[in-house]
């Protein structure tokens, strides 16, 4: 994390140099207040709120080539409920992005706290390596992770991408054990254009700490290796998939190889406004044995539903079923735009055995049925 700090220090020092065009400040936000009514929960009422402030500072130089900068903040409080009885309150201000870019040409590197997420799944990411976005929030929240990540875009629509991360000890994605937050992850992926689509390929390189993940040997330093494939085509439909396999070094019982396979298709009918569809399968496994699918395997299904009612209001839906626990799950919400305001009106059911699905500490999911109000300024 020092590392990453003085590199922000030298590139922010870099951008008092003398400008070759127009320098751009600005600053805005969004501000979310919720409340949430879960009456399967001990604490059954949820109010809360959330106000994440941006400012960005970008400064031209020569040949097309520019420096960017980047911080924002994460402010937020939430009380959990029972009227007259009980409460338990929670707020926080947390660095939400700090970054540094620079870009020229055909290529950019930036370095801070930033949000990396890549691959073709919607839904059941088994690429889900770097953020903990939930298909279900539309704010879309994530936290990010302290990187330095450069790409090169070629000519022909290829792209490269590299980088390194450190100071990160959170879980992320489909994580079941977090990293060694004191030695540095590394890694990369290439995207290359085919017919009516493309195809790409990831490696990821980090040491997980086992020590405070009960049930497993308490290891401090276990490497582990991903290596993930990913294409997408665009033809009468959408088609994709998403295959992952990640290795321990050391073992750590059903956790010491995980395989995942995403296939999805998505599809927009020509009912009214359009009705989108996309669909997804996922099968994971976890063995002591590499791609011996003799452990616990998973199979999941998943899908959403858009539909644009006018230009300021949409329904949207996402299901899950879980097929070895025969367990479903819902959300649906309304989004209606005012002037300067969104507002949703959010209904879900969530399974208790929902632990197979991605987990965004950002956000309240709470377990069986619920109703969610959210309104959202932006400015």
């Amino acid at each position: 994390m020092k590392l990453l700090h003085i590199i922000i220090m030298v590139l922010m020092l870099v951008i008092t140099l003398p400008a070759h065009g127009q320098n751009a400040l600005e600053f805005r936000g969004q501000l979310s207040g919720y409340g949430a009514y879960n009456p399967d929960s001990d604490l059954d009422l949820l109010f809360g709120g959330r106000y994440i402030p941006e400012l960005t500072y970008s400064h031209r130089l020569r040949n097309n080539q520019s420096l960017d900068f980047m911080a924002s903040a994460n402010i937020y409080g939430s009380v959990l409920m029972r009227p007259f009885d009980a409460n338990t309150a929670h707020g926080d201000v947390q660095p939400y992005r700090i970054w540094a870019r620079y870009t020229g040409g055909q290529c950019e590197i930036r370095a801070g706290l930033q949000k990396i997420n890549f691959g073709s799944a919607a839904v059941l990411r088994p690429l889900q390596w770097f953020d903990e976005i939930d298909p279900r929030d539309p704010l879309q929240l994530t936290n990010g992770v302290y990187a330095l990540l450069g790409r090169y875009y070629f000519m022909n629509n290829a792209n490269v991408w590299l980088w390194m991360l450190y100071g990160n000890e959170k879980t992320r994605g489909f994580e079941a054990v977090p990293s060694n937050e004191n030695v540095p992850e590394f890694g990369g992926r290439f995207q290359y254009p085919v017919p009516a689509g493309e195809v790409a390929l990831s490696y990821h390189h980090r040491t997980a700490d086992t020590r405070d993940v009960t049930g497993l040997p308490a290891y401090k330093k276990v490497p582990e290796n991903r290596i993930g494939l990913d294409c997408k085509w665009d033809v009468e439909v959408g088609l994709w998939f998403e295959a992952v396999y990640v290795g321990k070094t050391k073992e750590v019982g059903q956790l010491t190889h995980q395989h995942y396979l995403t296939l999805g298709t998505d599809y927009t009918f020509g009912v009214g406004n359009g009705l989108n569809v996309v669909a997804e399968h996922m099968l994971a496994s976890f063995d002591e044995k590499a791609f011996a699918f003799d452990g616990v395997v998973t199979n999941i299904s998943a899908a959403t539903i858009t539909y644009p009612l006018t230009l300021n209001d949409k329904i949207s839906s996402v299901f899950y079923f879980s097929w070895e626990e025969e367990a479903f799950s819902a959300f649906v919400s309304y989004e209606h735009q005012f002037r300067r305001l969104v507002g949703y009106v959010m209904a879900y059911y969530n399974a208790k055995t929902n632990e197979q699905l991605q987990q965004n500490e950002l956000l309240y999911n709470l377990t069986g049925p619920g109703l969610r109000l959210m309104v959202v300024f932006n400015h």
